[in-house]
Formats: structure tokens, C-alpha cells, sequence
């Protein structure tokens, strides 16, 4: 029903509406009564987050104030009580809550006579098509607002018509105001999208009821993390040759061939193993992180190697320039959400040189699930406009003018520069705010056939690294665990 609570982990509240507790709307009645047996059983769910959604989209905080309590904004009404927007919304707004829960159960259909590669759900008069889209309507001062979640995932399995995928998504995602990136191919899907806690667990039951996905993927393939539709500036779905920008055709290098997956607990015990041994001694383990170093640079695990990469892209060729460094040893591999692992770790294992290559399932965002205070020090980068989530107090990086510890990143103020900087406060004050001398003094341009990302930070660094016959791991600090 939908004057009872959902409960407190949504944080919404339902009282009761002044009818009797076991009357339905006669709309809601004939809907429910309409639907096929296993979407029955959906529909109170549905109905309760449809019904949240619209109140929390009325929500608002005038000229961005912080005000003593919540205010929403309906029908030319300004409702100051929990109780009084649900009574208005109940009474006044039930057919746009109908509406809204239609085209929700629309998007969880399972055909029973649909192949398991066909798309639940399409929106009238879609056309199919791999390009990004333009972002959902939502009003920024809610987007921004808004408290919510944040989704990682990833699942690579074989899908026959990946635009078709890819327009379901585009219209699940719009209907339920979710921002973020999703990438979708032939070898799977990769997304990660924000938007309000009803949102974000109504994309979860889709996903999971879906039939192309249902029996390859669970709830704990999402991982969530404090955040909402504000952590991104938009939604973009597009079709791609690859669910993650490795540049090597999937038909020639399948995920089917990564590395042997470890959980968060024994991932675990093979660092303990790997960091307990004696200094000096020779070790046949790398702790190798697949990340980019500015990801690296500010949250990563004790002693790992962590290559000094700008792009995903390069690893195949730091591998190949490094081949005799990985030669007979054992390889634990890791990332922020495991996809990476997926494609370095088939990668690294057609060289055929290393012993063994494993990868941490579920990636540094299930590591600190169980282990927030574990071998991972620092903070852990994300790539929205968080910049990083944080589960220790540790700074292991530093400002990169004063070189006081420092780990909170900012874009480059240079029109033409998308670099990450590390500026310190008392720097960002003193009107230090660019990447590089070059940036700051405001002298370089970017031609058009240049990339974006050349300035002095660029040209100083080698694009692939070579390391030394027997590479230093990255030192951080250690808690005793």
C-alpha cells in the first residue's frame, strides 16, 4: 500500500492515509489486476519506490540555502511536513504515480516467448543507435540536492544485439532520473550511474530481471557508494567495441582467458603473505595495480607496483616493454571494480611467462567492503565528480607545489588542460591552480591535432615506463592489522 512506510533504510516515510488501510485506488486496482502473475508480486515494491521518487523529485532548497528542515514545492503549495506532501501526492498526483509505475513494470517484463538476447522494453518511436545520448531532463537544483547512491557494475557476457541493450538502458535510466556512464558491446556491459536510493535499488531489479542478465549477474555484482544523480553531469549510453578501452579487439583477446579470481578474504591473506616477507629477500609475487597513476597516486595497496600510466590503453604495451619483470612470478592483480582485471589479466597471461596471475573479484570497492582498514591506504579514486571515496584517514600523496599531504584532486584551470591537479589549499589561494608552469602562465594553446593532455606534465613523463630488473614497490604507509 501506499501509505504504509517503506522503511527506514530508504529513508521515506509513508504515514498513513486517512482511508481505510486496506483500500487501493481503483486505478491502482485495475493495473494490478492486469498484470501477469510474477509482475503482481513486483508491483507493491514498484509502487512504493514510484511513489517516493515523486515526492523526493519536489523537494527542494531554495538558492542552494541549507535550510533547518525539508521543503517541498507542489501545485504552486509550499509543504513543510512529511505528511502533507504524501496526502497531496496520494490524492492529487495518484494518476502520475500510476503512470510512472506502468512504465517501470514495463522495463521489468521478461517475455516468456522472447529469446534470451531480446530488450524487455523499447520506447515508442526509438530509434536504435550506439551514440551517447543527450542526459535525462531533472532540474539541477533537485539533481544537486538530492541525497542518493551511486552504482559500479560490470558483467561480461555475450550479448546478440547490443543496441537494442543499449536503448533499454537509455530509457530505464531516463525514467528513473539516473545520471552516470554506460558502456554496452558485444562482450557485455559496464556502467556506473547515480540517482536517489528508490532509483538506484528500482535499476537493480531491472537489471537483475532482465532477461540477458538475470542468470549471469546478483545483487552483489553492484557496488554503492554515498553519492546521487549530482555525482555526474549527465547520462550517457553508448554502444562501443569494448565495455572497457583496453584497444584490443575481444575476438582476439576474450575475457573468457583472464586471470583466476580471489575474494576480498583471500586476496587479503596473499598480501599479508606478500607484505610480511622480509625486506631485501627476492619475491616471486607482484602486487600489480591496474589503474592509472593518478589514481594510484592518491589511495593503493602496501608494496604494489603501480605503473606509471595515464591510460587503461597503454597496459598491453607496458607489459610488453616489462615482459621479463612479470617472468615466473606470481601476479595479484587489482582495480577499482575488477573490470580492468578482467582484460589486463587475459592480456598479461598470453605472454606466458608468469606462474600464475590472479585478480581481486568485486576490485578495490569490495576490498574496502570488508576491509576498510586494511592494506589499501588512501583514498580510492572514482570517476565522477566525487574525484575519490575514502573508508581511512590515511594521505599518502602531496601537494604538488608545497608538498604538504594533500589528496583532494581538482581539474586544471588552462582552458585547453584536463589534467588532475593536487593543490593545496594555501596554494589554490595563492592562485596556484594550473598542472604545470606552462598551464599556469595561461601561454600554452592547443592545436588541433594535439591531444588535450599535452603540457609539461605529459612531455616530462615517458608514455610506457620501463622498470628496473627488479621493480620497487610503491612504499605507503602500514597500520598494524
Amino acid at each position: 500500500m501506499m501509505g504504509e512506510s517503506t522503511g527506514t533504510s530508504l529513508g521515506f516515510e509513508f504515514p498513513e492515509r486517512e482511508e481505510e488501510a486496506s483500500e487501493m485506488p481503483r486505478g491502482s486496482k485495475v493495473m494490478k489486476a492486469s498484470l501477469p502473475p510474477d509482475l503482481r508480486k513486483k508491483y507493491a515494491f514498484v509502487r512504493k519506490k514510484a511513489f517516493a521518487i515523486f515526492v523526493q523529485s519536489r523537494e527542494s532548497t531554495p538558492g542552494g540555502q541549507v535550510l533547518p528542515r525539508r521543503v517541498w514545492h507542489c501545485c504552486a503549495q509550499a509543504f513543510l511536513c512529511p505528511v502533507t506532501i504524501h496526502k497531496h501526492v496520494a490524492v492529487r498526483h495518484e494518476a502520475d504515480v500510476l503512470r510512472s509505475v506502468e512504465e517501470i513494470l514495463k522495463a521489468l517484463i521478461r517475455p516468456d516467448e522472447a529469446s534470451s538476447q531480446q530488450t524487455p522494453f523499447r520506447l515508442p518511436g526509438e530509434a536504435i543507435g550506439g551514440a551517447d545520448v543527450d542526459p535525462s531532463p531533472m532540474d539541477t537544483e533537485q539533481k544537486d540536492s538530492e541525497p542518493g547512491q551511486v552504482l559500479l557494475f560490470y558483467c561480461y557476457c555475450d550479448l546478440q544485439d547490443p543496441n537494442g541493450v543499449c536503448v533499454w538502458q537509455r530509457g530505464l535510466c531516463q525514467r528513473l532520473q539516473l545520471t552516470g556512464k554506460v558502456r554496452i558491446a558485444k562482450e557485455g556491459i559496464n556502467g556506473t550511474v547515480g540517482g536517489s536510493e528508490a532509483a538506484t535499488e528500482l535499476y537493480v531489479e531491472a537489471m537483475l530481471s532482465h532477461p540477458v542478465f538475470s542468470n549471469v549477474m546478483c545483487k552483489e555484482d553492484f557496488k554503492t557508494s554515498s553519492g546521487g544523480a549530482r555525482c555526474f553531469p549527465d547520462l550517457r549510453v553508448g554502444v562501443y567495441s569494448e565495455i572497457v578501452p583496453l584497444g584490443i579487439d575481444p575476438s582476439a583477446l576474450s575475457y573468457k582467458v583472464a586471470g583466476a579470481h580471489l575474494s576480498p578474504e583471500e586476496f587479503h591473506e596473499e598480501v599479508e603473505r606478500y607484505v610480511s616477507e622480509e625486506s631485501g629477500t627476492p619475491s616471486d609475487t607482484i602486487l600489480l595495480d591496474c589503474r592509472n597513476f593518478y589514481e594510484s597516486r592518491i589511495g593503493r595497496f602496501t608494496k604494489c607496483l603501480a605503473p606509471d600510466i595515464r591510460k587503461f590503453s597503454y597496459f598491453p604495451d607496458y607489459v610488453d616493454q616489462n615482459v621479463d619483470l612479470f617472468r615466473e612470478r606470481r601476479v595479484l592483480m587489482y582495480c577499482t571494480g575488477g573490470i580492468r582485471c578482467e582484460r589486463a589479466s587475459a592480456y598479461l597471461r598470453s605472454k606466458g611467462v608468469c606462474k600464475t596471475v590472479y585478480q581481486l573479484k568485486g576490485g578495490i570497492h569490495k576490498y574496502l567492503e570488508r576491509f576498510p582498514d586494511g592494506f589499501f591506504r588512501g583514498k580510492l579514486f572514482v570517476f565522477d565528480e566525487r574525484y575519490a571515496i575514502a573508508t581511512n584517514g590515511d594521505v599518502i600523496s602531496n601537494c604538488k607545489y608545497c608538498g604538504a599531504p594533500w589528496d583532494q584532486y581538482r581539474v586544471c584551470t588552462s582552458d585547453h588542460c584536463h589534467q588532475l591537479v593536487l593543490s593545496c589549499s594555501e596554494c589554490q589561494g595563492r592562485g596556484r591552480t594550473a598542472c604545470c608552469a606552462t598551464c599556469q602562465e595561461k601561454a600554452w594553446t592547443c592545436a588541433n591535432d594535439q591531444l588535450k593532455e599535452e603540457c609539461d606534465c605529459t612531455r616530462a613523463r615517458p608514455r610506457i615506463p620501463v622498470e628496473g630488473a627488479a621493480a620497487t614497490a610503491v612504499p605507503v604507509p602500514l597500520k598494524s592489522l
